[in-house]
């Protein structure tokens, strides 16, 4: 480790304000290292207009949208013909036009069982039947995200499943009616009948047998991909990345996640909040906005009212920053410094409300965690936790920061006690209680995003200690040993809830390695 690492800002890897210096006499900029030499949607916005300002009563956001993920069903089968003296159908139930139909209807009905399960948007198109290699191509000249290959009987295999297309393939096995490919898929598709894999276009994980519940969330994983590749996000200050490791997070999102970054200067934002401070109409509002906020049940104040108030009209800002940028995800860097001057409070507070209306918020501009977060959102369909992790010991890690989401769970509000940012002792930062055990997914992602780890853990205390304020002492149930040798990074993203199959699923289709340390002590 170099001595210029040594030390780090634990609340919050961002610059301070220029010049500042730890006790070391090591400067906080050295900490977190920005890529300016990298443009990426270096789109300039412009300021509000006085008549946008003074028009904030009725303004309306953009709705935050996600997009479906389009799955074409397909059923492979054959009609055999009778021959005398010689063997004339293969294995399995389906053997006539009745049969097929039959089984058309089922699989409608099954999906769409499977689809009211779905707390994601799934586009499920009508199932279209497959005899012979013409109807195959047929089939998959429509876009679609997902092609569904329920292999009755037939040989259209290798005219269905094109390699770098999200495949999947179901088998039935019991209650029946049996699948041909159900006795043949390993040896003769996978293996092309030697002991060596082929590139099909499928693997192991995409072979489901009998259950839909298995169906689903592997689309699940799917649909958190397809939201989280090309993702559009604003970046306060530019992009960046944490540490020396951090130094090529920006390109590495842009060309592994083909994220849109549009870079946003500080020199544009400084106006922006000046004239919103200034408009009279919005501070009203935006004080209005705070009182209800602080009078609502589990709401406790320890910091000023104005930081508060401040930070409601800094929300505000930043929402108009997204909306002209046509984008819902949104992160902010130097936030330990440049931020607290203009806003004369923190951005803690605003990320938290804007995380709790559905928004993605990130402060630190740290792209080697964010594509994660992106991810895990996607995934689990509910409000992420960027979080400075500890040292894991005895099983226990502690998580923390300043700007954890109130609603966790995606529904309800935790309660929290709102005080001022760590570090700074300045501005606005809530302290969340998170639940008592709650099941939680962590992620640990790698620096070069060649191989991130991950485990469940559950929520064992919301500790008190001089460190960011959101604080949640986390159970690891799985190998800790295996975690602390396989940690690489900085930050870990968290969300409540079991999501570790999913990621690990959309991992591998994004090209990235993974290890569920939950896993390997199971095993």
């Amino acid at each position: 480790m170099t001595a210029s690492l040594k030390h780090h800002c634990h609340c919050c890897a961002c610059n301070h304000t220029k010049g500042a210096v730890s006790p070391t006499g090591i400067s906080r900029r050295n900490f977190i290292l920005t890529a300016g030499a990298v443009t990426l949607g270096g789109l300039v916005l412009p300021s509000l207009s006085s008549e946008a300002e003074e028009d904030n009563k009725a303004k309306k956001r953009r709705t935050i949208t996600t997009l479906p993920i389009k799955v074409q069903p397909v059923l492979m089968y054959e009609v055999p013909q009778r021959r005398e003296s010689t063997s004339w159908r293969s294995w399995g139930g389906i053997q006539t036009e009745k049969d097929a139909a039959t089984e058309k209807a089922r699989i409608t009905e099954e999906l769409s069982k499977m689809a009211k399960k779905a707390e994601f948007s799934l586009d499920i198109q009508p199932v279209i039947g497959v005899r012979n290699n013409e109807q195959a191509a047929a089939a998959i000249k429509d876009e679609y995200d997902v092609l569904i290959v329920y292999a009755a009987g037939g040989w259209q295999l290798d005219t269905l499943m094109k390699p770098g297309k999200w495949n999947l393939m179901f088998l039935r096995h019991d209650p029946g009616p049996a699948y041909l490919w159900y006795e043949i898929v390993h040896p003769r598709f996978l293996r092309k009948t030697v002991d060596e894999y082929a590139p099909t276009g499928i693997d192991n994980q995409d072979i489901v047998v009998d259950s839909h519940d298995e169906i689903l969330w592997r689309l699940r994983a799917l649909y958190g991909l397809k939201n989280t590749l090309g993702k559009k996000i604003v970046a306060i200050g530019g992009a960046s990345g944490w540490g020396n490791g951090g130094r090529n997070a920006p390109a590495r999102a842009a060309e592994l996640w083909k994220m849109d970054i549009v870079n946003y200067p500080y020199r544009d934002l400084a106006p922006r909040i000046t004239q919103a401070r200034q408009n009279q109409s919005l501070t009203k509002d935006c004080r209005e906005q705070a009182r209800l906020y602080l009078k609502r049940h589990g709401v406790k104040l320890l910091t000023t009212k104005e930081f508060v108030e401040n930070a409601f009209i800094l929300r505000e800002v930043f929402n108009d920053v997204m909306d002209e940028a046509r984008a819902d995800a949104f992160t902010i860097n130097n936030c330990m410094g440049t931020i607290m001057a203009m806003s004369k409070t923190t951005a803690c507070l605003p990320l938290s409300l804007l995380n709790d209306d559905g928004y993605l918020a990130f402060c630190e501009s740290d792209f080697v965690v964010i594509p994660s977060g992106i991810l895990l959102h996607y995934i689990s369909g509910k409000p992420v936790f960027l979080n400075d992790p500890t040292y894991p010991h005895d099983s226990v890690v502690t998580l923390a920061h300043c700007t954890a989401p109130r609603k966790m769970d995606g529904k309800h509000l935790e309660h929290a006690e709102i005080m001022t940012h760590f570090e700074s002792d300045y501005g606005a930062a809530p302290k969340v209680q998170m639940k008592i055990g709650a099941k939680c997914t962590t992620i640990v992602p790698d620096f070069a995003s060649r191989k991130w780890v991950g485990f469940e853990g559950t929520i064992i205390a919301n500790p008190f200690q001089a460190i960011c304020r959101s604080q949640i002492d986390v159970r690891i149930n799985g190998d800790c040993n295996a975690l602390v040798e396989e940690m690489k990074g900085f930050h870990w993203m968290m969300s409540y809830g079991d999501y570790l199959r999913e990621t690990g699923y959309a991992l591998k289709k994004a090209g990235v390695g993974w290890h569920n340390v939950s896993e390997t002590k199971k095993a």
